[in-house]
């Protein structure tokens, strides 16, 4: 009679458990509402943003700096933005880097994505070329542009290679570790399954080493990015068009501190937006596939 009772209990809960879950369910997968974006995500920018320009600002108004040639106004860089857009090289400068770093990125990483496995996989490989990657990955991206113009000239061949020896190895490097973390049980049931060889990379492997694969990618753009910028500041050359490297180096020449100001600022300005644009919407894409990604 007991065991009737509990069961009965236990039946009449099930329902009440049933619809806890799909109200957690719905509640996890309901949008986020406009005015908590704004708040969790626009406002705290946007306040450092002002914060960092009132400082600058009050250092110049309070005297504290007040030789234009060392620290510019926060105004007399805007003007120089403006003038670049309004003459029509606003968009050259910035294309010129970001054409460049993009698909010098592109080819680091059909470099270093088969790379990065080949390390991972086959045990006599990681021994000798592991601490390679390693010490290229600590090594200074400006240390390859003397040796780069040496070997190809000034040309965009010379941007690329840079790029290239910038961003493989962190790519590499973050793959390998991904592959790493992969627990043994997900290759076993793989090849139970029948994916082996390259089929297993493809289904098993390769998704679940994304997350270290994506920090990779990501340090890898960094680096490029980098990389890119120092080739463009060291190897001027009026055949290889004007980028944000260039630009700044420009500014230093000319002792023109506004516009070194502009090329720093648009140079961050890239840097945060392709992070907003692509590798934030696929961290957070890998995450939520996974379940890690909890809204609060």
């Amino acid at each position: 009679m007991a065991s009737t009772e509990t069961k009965t209990a236990d039946s009449a809960e099930l329902p009440g458990i049933e619809a806890g879950l799909d109200a957690l369910e719905t509640s996890a997968a309901g949008r986020t509402p406009l005015r908590k974006t704004l708040v969790d995500k626009v406002v705290p920018p946007v306040t450092a943003i002002v914060v960092v320009l009132v400082v600058w600002q009050g250092l110049i108004s309070l005297k504290i700096v007040d030789d234009p040639t060392k620290l510019p106004s926060p105004t007399a860089v805007w003007h120089e933005i403006q003038n670049a857009w309004l003459q029509g090289t606003l968009l050259d400068y910035i294309w010129t880097s970001v054409s460049r770093g993009l698909l010098g990125f592109c080819f680091a990483l059909l470099i270093g994505t088969p790379l990065g496995l080949l390390v991972a996989r086959v045990r006599f490989v990681r021994a000798a070329i592991g601490p390679i990657l390693s010490g290229l990955q600590s090594l200074p991206s400006v240390a390859w542009v003397p040796p780069a113009v040496i070997w190809l000239g000034l040309n965009n061949s010379m941007m690329y290679a840079v790029i290239l020896l910038g961003a493989v190895p962190s790519i590499a490097n973050g793959l390998v570790s991904g592959v790493d973390q992969v627990p043994p049980l997900f290759l076993r049931a793989g090849r139970t399954m029948g994916a082996t060889g390259l089929k297993g990379t493809w289904y098993v492997t390769l998704p679940a080493a994304l997350p270290g694969y994506v920090a990779g990618m990501k340090q890898g753009w960094a680096f490029s990015w980098r990389s890119l910028m120092a080739a463009e500041i060291i190897a001027s050359f009026p055949d290889l068009g004007v980028g944000l490297g260039q630009l700044l180096e420009n500014g230093r020449n000319a002792s023109d501190m506004a516009m070194v100001f502009e090329a720093i600022l648009l140079i961050l300005f890239v840097g945060i937006a392709i992070d907003l644009l692509i590798f934030s919407p696929l961290e957070r894409w890998v995450l939520r596939s996974r379940g890690l990604l909890v809204k609060s």
